[in-house]
């Protein structure tokens, strides 16, 4: 039987060899340029270097088309049929038609006259003047690129020539998958960040990447690429898929290779989505989740939700990831930090999607000074809190931590979740704590991590079993982690397989900045640690923001990009939550030490009513109130909010006291009560109606004293109408000092616009005929326009016109129009400037 199959094959193969030579080897289309032209070889324009040596002077060159990109690049790439044979110089070059399109086909041979000019680190020509068609012929070899690259500069030889990567690249870079079209690709599997502790440097990373275009440098392309479908719920690119075979142009541009592709990549969906998390084991479960900035505040100076309907979008994703992780105790991190305001939406919307009371939040109040805050939620059916939540009031950190204990009702093991997050890497400054190597403000971290410990020492006291939740802004190999390590606590990401081990994506690598560690008696009752990947690979565009995309609300220059958006945990943030299971050991009721916080505003207005929110712990007896002015109240609930009215301006020193028996211990806190400001000084100072989304106005603080934050609300009356937009009203969440400005802007303007800008909100959405009203305390403090009517184009005339320019209010005006419905004539209190003039924001 196998003689019979050898000699059938034998048969076969002679057959096909007879078959062959009576087929006629197909003859290469032929081309034929007309005689009498000067040609300068592609290889001699690019030249060995960076730049051609030829820059400025006019050429003509012959080549064949190998890419038509006229309609997203506004040129096509040209390959020379004759190359050099030099191997440091390349035989393509881009040939830039910019409106004036020629009309070539791949595979067409032509003659470009046109002069050599770089382009942003691309050889190409501009100019052109001729483009004669020779015919036709086949296209030459794709050249094989390997990655990892010998050198930086490698891809130098290869600029604008037709390639190919044989091997397995990973997606490891989707940022901008929704604004450009791109994607970063790399060899060996995603990259990390050499500071995350899997190795690698900087260096050896860039050699492993390139980015696949889809040959257009469009922003905000009407057809995402590479998306796994069309469908909002479920269409994705995620890091960690991959790509084998692909073929394209080498590209250049925004300082980087990029492969403009001839042939569809098709791509391995090697990553795919879950549903929820991997499995902890544990009877309780404790997560940690940033939330990027959850703020119930709409349009508050640039974070959070812009509009109602965003903060819809957002706050639909978070409580689907949340409900995902099934976590008994949740850390939060970038929850509005306006008392228990946000917290207390989350909640009420986690309890809503579950139907029936599910969670709890650990009350607070405004904890420290920033924008945002930590927090705490938990399930009361699976733990009990004991006592009430501490705060550590350390100046060196950015955001002060929240600890509570808890009980695991099921098997009454006590332990502590201590909700963190440190100082970001980024608003680096020029001297002192600046980047070296592990991002800046790394020193600041280190002090903050030590603080940490400091305050877990604190928490022993009560029980040993503590867990460090929270977004540390430093990778698992940074000495903030070595720092808390070093004292005993264990990093329970490392459990984690090093290919898994991440949260957070920048630039194109990965690490984990969302960390959980446990002190050394806890680490043995933990059963399993998972971070769950529904935003570190997702693309950027599967997010709630609106801007550019096409949905109704869209105010930007441009919204034409499909709205992906759907209700689903995927993109809900930009950084991964983190899953830890506990199998508690069985402990005592435990001896809480007497502990008391305070929080609140900083400022008041005199006359106006002041909340201070108090939590102590250890079961105190009562709680008392000093407010400094003479007045106390005292407390039997352990934890509340206490009111307050400062009759005069004035510093003040609140002092509240947790008794318990014979022991107290204090908090204080410093509120400053300013004095009654009234609405006559505070004013609208300049209007900017522009182009397109070139929108902003300016408030003035005239009244001689610091309004506080919270106090100054503008609201927007759209097309005549008698009453404000409830969802483009924007409130200054911070204080105004006296003759002080502050820019709102609208999210679409341009740079140079933005650059001036204190707030972005939608508040900004008007047009020449729209009302804008100012409010200070409740009271009407100044109007732009006329409310409850509608002036059809505009009010005013010439440069004094409310459409497509910019007004300032005359040096003499020195008080607001708080008549909002009496004839508004611009000229009278306005001077008038050209389209775009944004000179005087900010400089009343």
């Amino acid at each position: 039987m196998k003689k019979n199959i050898l000699t059938g094959s034998l048969g076969l193969l002679g057959l096909t060899a007879l078959l062959a030579a009576c087929t006629p080897t197909p003859t290469p289309p032929t081309y034929a340029c007309p005689a009498g032209s000067t040609i300068t070889n592609i290889g001699a324009v690019q030249g060995a270097a960076d730049a051609s040596p030829l820059a400025g002077q006019t050429v003509t060159v012959r080549g064949v088309v190998t890419l038509d990109a006229q309609a997203g690049l506004s040129g096509f790439y040209l390959q020379d049929v004759r190359p050099d044979e030099k191997a440091d110089t390349s035989d393509a070059v881009f040939i830039y038609t910019a409106t004036k399109p020629a009309t070539v086909k791949v595979g067409e041979v032509v003659e470009v006259t046109g002069t050599v000019k770089e382009f942003n680190g691309l050889t190409q020509l501009d100019t052109v003047t001729t483009v004669t068609s020779c015919g036709e012929t086949t296209l030459p070899a794709p050249m094989t690129v390997t990655l990892p690259l010998a050198s930086a500069t490698s891809l130098e030889a290869s600029e604008g020539m037709l390639i190919k990567i044989s091997q397995t690249l990973t997606v490891t870079d989707t940022f901008t998958l929704g604004r450009f079209g791109e994607l970063g690709l790399s060899s060996g599997g995603r990259l990390f960040n050499p500071t995350n502790g899997q190795g690698g440097d900087a260096t050896s990373n860039k050699l492993r990447t390139i980015r696949l275009d889809d040959v257009s440098s469009k922003q905000n392309p009407t057809t995402i690429p590479y998306l796994t479908g069309t469908d909002p719920q479920t269409a994705t690119r995620r890091a960690g898929d991959t790509v084998t075979g692909l073929q394209g142009v080498l590209h250049y541009a925004n300082s980087a290779f990029k492969m403009q592709p001839t042939k569809a990549p098709v791509f391995v969906a090697a990553n795919p989505r879950t549903a929820a998390p991997k499995a902890v084991g544990g009877t309780v479960k404790v997560a940690g989740a940033n939330v990027l900035n959850y703020f119930t505040t709409l349009g508050s100076a640039g974070r959070g939700a812009s509009n109602a309907t965003e903060f819809t979008r957002q706050k639909d994703k978070i409580v689907a990831e949340l409900r995902a992780l099934n976590a008994d105790v949740i850390t939060l991190m970038e929850v509005e930090n306006n008392g228990e305001t946000a917290l207390d939406d989350l909640v009420a919307s986690l309890n809503a999607a579950a139907g029936s009371a599910e969670y709890a939040s650990v009350k607070t109040g405004k904890v420290g000074t920033d924008a945002i805050r930590v927090a705490i939620i938990y399930r009361p059916a699976r733990v009990e809190p004991i006592g009430a939540a501490q705060i550590d009031t350390n100046a060196v950190y950015s955001r002060p931590p929240v600890a509570q204990v808890f009980r695991d009702r099921a098997g009454k093991g006590v332990f502590t979740v201590m909700a963190n997050h440190f100082k970001s890497k980024g608003s680096c400054p020029t001297t002192g704590d600046t980047d070296q190597g592990q991002g800046c403000w790394n020193t600041l971290r280190v002090e903050q991590a030590r603080a940490v410990l400091a305050f877990s020492d604190k928490l022993k006291v009560t029980d040993p079993d503590v867990l460090v939740m929270g977004d540390l802004n430093a990778y698992g190999a940074e000495d903030p982690i070595k720092t808390i390590e070093a004292a005993g606590f264990e990093s329970l990401n490392k459990r984690i397989p090093a290919e898994d081990r991440y949260s957070y994506q920048f630039n194109g690598e990965f690490g984990y900045l969302d960390h959980a560690l446990a002190s050394s008696s806890l680490g043995a009752q933990v059963s399993g640690i998972t971070e769950w990947h529904v935003n570190a690979d997702e693309p950027v565009v599967l997010d709630y923001n609106i801007e550019f995309k096409k949905h109704p609300e869209c105010t930007s220059t441009t919204c034409e990009t499909p709205d992906l958006y759907a209700p689903t945990p995927y993109r809900s943030s930009d950084h991964d939550p983190v899953l830890v299971g506990l199998n508690l050991k069985a402990d005592a009721d435990p001896a809480l030490p007497l502990t008391v916080n305070a929080s609140g505003n900083d400022t008041v207005t005199a006359g106006q009513p002041y909340a201070l929110t108090y939590t102590a712990g250890g079961n105190p007896d009562s709680v008392t109130v000093t407010w400094g002015d003479g007045k106390t109240d005292t407390f039997t609930a352990p934890t509340g909010t206490a009111t307050h009215t400062y009759a005069t301006a004035g510093s003040f020193t609140v002092t509240v006291t947790a008794t318990r028996g014979a022991t107290t211990t204090t908090a204080t806190k410093a509120v400053t009560a300013q004095p009654v400001v009234t609405a006559g000084g505070v004013y609208f100072s300049e209007y900017v109606e522009g182009s397109s989304n070139n929108k902003a106005i300016e408030i003035y603080n005239g009244t001689g004293s610091a309004i506080p934050a919270g106090s100054l609300v503008v609201n927007l009356y759209s097309n005549g109408s008698a009453t404000p937009s409830t969802s483009n009203a924007f409130t200054l969440a911070e204080a105004l000092p006296a003759g002080a400005t502050y820019v709102i802007v609208n999210s679409g303007a341009n740079a140079a616009l933005k650059a001036k800008a204190n707030a972005e909100s939608g508040v900004t959405n008007f047009n020449g005929d729209d009302a804008l009203e100012l409010v200070l305390n409740g009271t009407r403090a100044d109007v732009f326009g006329q409310i409850g009517t509608d002036p059809g184009t505009g009010w005013g005339s010439g440069l004094t016109f409310s459409v497509d320019k910019t007004l300032r209010r005359k040096a003499a005006v020195n008080a607001g129009d708080t008549n909002g419905t009496d004839a508004f004539d611009p000229a009278a209190e306005w001077d008038g400037f050209a389209t775009d003039t944004f000179d005087g924001l900010g400089q009343r």
